[in-house]
């Protein structure tokens, strides 16, 4: 997996910005002003799917209709939990999956057909937006530990990169740490402590 940030509008810059039409603002209301764009390579589609279903950002999808998928094993996300307990009939699979996919192109099959007998597992790559105030709702719910391992992992290192870019905008990470309290009720992880003081260190 990797994520790069391409471009963002800081609040520095919206302050600047402002501050040029003699007008002023609290930073904090800056937020779904400000904007960011990351390219991210390598993850799953299952881990696509969840990430857009955050309908306030925008998207740009690596095309499976398109782009053949070459080497299929060279191209799936293996998870710890697999690669600890099952990874030989995982592999099994995913090679089966791949030569029925070659097999298929080679039979006529079109790509966007071909397609379907590719597996979640598959790695995708996105060009993604989102405003300060759809990344704040992003990170406090994918970033919490009740969050799958895939798209955790993605929000952390693109909030690495969104502190980096503009250290003036508020605490963000997981709803716990943003809000002071777990909104979660029964269903928190009851480790808000412990997380918290990680996203206190996370640099």
């Amino acid at each position: 997996m990797k994520v790069e940030l391409l471009s963002y509008l800081s609040t520095e810059g919206l302050l600047e910005a402002l501050k040029e039409l003699g007008l002023t603002c609290p930073p904090e209301l800056l937020i779904p002003h400000t904007s960011f764009t990351f390219s991210i390579e390598g993850i799953s589609r299952a881990c696509s799917h969840q990430l857009i279903r955050h309908r306030t950002a925008s998207f740009t999808q690596q095309s499976q209709r398109f782009v053949k998928v070459k080497r299929l094993r060279e191209h799936v996300v293996l998870p710890e939990s697999i690669r600890k307990r099952a990874l030989q009939p995982y592999m099994e699979f995913i090679d089966k999956a791949g030569e029925v996919y070659v097999k298929l192109m080679e039979l006529g099959v079109p790509g966007e057909d071909a397609r379907f007998v590719l597996p979640n597992a598959t790695t995708t790559n996105l060009l993604v937006t989102m405003n300060g105030l759809a990344l704040k709702h992003f990170f406090g719910l994918r970033c919490c530990l009740r969050a799958q391992w895939e798209i955790r992992t993605l929000a952390d290192m693109m909030l690495l990169k969104i502190r980096s870019a503009d250290p003036m905008l508020p605490p963000l990470g997981p709803y716990c740490y943003q809000l002071g309290h777990c909104p979660e009720g029964r269903l928190s992880c009851g480790r808000m402590m412990e997380v918290r003081e990680r996203y206190d260190k996370l640099t």
